[in-house]
């Protein structure tokens, strides 16, 4: 977003240029030709007002001679190097003949943009092996410092510029609604996916086959990592791909010595081998035709879609993640995640449940 390019003369006021900042918070100074002399912020009227003038003195006293400038057709990249660089909160544009037709403001640069893509987050599962935490509570609702898993994982999303975003919900789906509503409080638009019964990871996204247009992004409830989707999505897009899984490296070493044999004959012994394989994340992106593969009403988990597509010959593309991952799957993952005070007072009675 670009602020309103508000210019005054050399001759004006301290007082007028104040009045202005109070609404812009920069001040342009051009000349009788419309040519840019320099800039007035707020610092500047402070260390003039310390150094004894009065809001009656003009500004050509007061205004930066040597002002930070960029040209209207720098990318973005450019304008955040150089506001970081000085140290900068606006920046004014310069046309082709050196003419200010714009202040860009960095703020604003920093907001993602709004994305169109959908967000799908599998929220309705029963959370079996995260029992007794789930008894009472659906596992998406179960708290990361302070916050519940669903929430920090809808915050995530929100920041970087996704606002559609579609809970499936199944296991105690009402608590789950009851506390996100129709996202307003998070500055999302949720809406709700309600299994009547349990439809796999993949299964409920057939309903969604006639208004789906964009890549979307699918992501089961349980999952923390600080990933940038609009990379991933990017990635999706470059690939022409089909469908986008998120793969991560999951290391296996075997604890003894692994002994080859060829016949009657030792040809070597590799020694505790580590072995390192592609898993998946629990992270995806399918294109719109993806969803066709899907049969609707029926339980249909995420990897019988990518085997069909594969079947098919469409392309399915791998994305690795190097960034933190948690997949929250059972009670020592959610311990890792959050060693709360409040987990070890409900395991403990639990266990004395059990003594009883």
């Amino acid at each position: 977003m670009k602020a309103k390019v508000i210019a005054l003369p050399p001759s004006a006021t301290i007082k007028e240029a104040l009045a202005i900042i109070n609404i812009n918070r920069i001040v342009l100074v051009f000349d009788k030709s419309h040519r840019l002399l320099g800039t007035i912020t707020d610092g500047d009227i402070r260390r003039a007002l310390l150094k004894g003038l009065d809001l009656e003195s003009p500004i050509e006293k007061v205004y930066h001679r040597n002002p930070i400038t960029c040209s209207i057709n720098d990318p973005k990249e450019t304008l955040l190097r150089v506001a970081l660089e000085h140290e900068i909160h606006q920046i004014p544009l310069l046309d082709e003949s050196g003419k200010v037709v714009a202040v860009e403001v960095i703020e604003d640069l920093l907001r993602p943009d709004i994305r169109p893509n959908r967000v799908v987050i599998m929220a309705g599962g029963l959370g079996t092996r995260l029992r007794p935490l789930t008894d009472d509570t659906p596992k998406p609702l179960l708290k990361i410092d302070g916050k519940p898993i669903l929430e920090k994982i809808v915050v995530d999303f929100v920041r970087q510029g996704f606002r559609k975003i579609t809970l499936c919900v199944n296991y105690k789906a009402e608590m789950i609604e009851e506390y996100f509503g129709d996202g307003s409080r998070f500055n999302a638009q949720i809406t709700y996916l309600k299994e009547d019964k349990r439809l796999g990871t993949a299964g409920a996204l057939s309903a969604l086959k006639e208004e789906v247009k964009e890549p979307m992004v699918v992501m089961n409830g349980d999952i923390l990592t600080n990933l940038d989707f609009g990379e991933l999505l990017k990635f999706h897009l470059t690939q022409n791909a089909v469908a986008t899984m998120g793969v991560r490296e999951y290391e296996v070493q075997v604890p003894y010595g692994v002994v080859k044999v060829d016949g009657t004959r030792i040809t070597g012994i590799d020694e505790k081998p580590l072995h390192t394989f592609y898993i998946s994340s629990g992270i995806y992106v399918l294109s719109p035709e993806a969803l066709d593969y899907i049969p609707s009403g029926c339980f249909y988990d995420m990897p019988e879609l990518f085997e069909r597509l594969i079947a098919e010959r469409r392309h399915c593309a791998p994305y690795p993640i190097r960034e933190y991952w948690l997949d929250i799957g059972n009670i020592n993952d959610f311990r890792r995640a959050n060693e709360s005070p409040e987990i070890a007072r409900i395991m403990m009675n639990y266990r004395r449940k059990e003594r009883d």
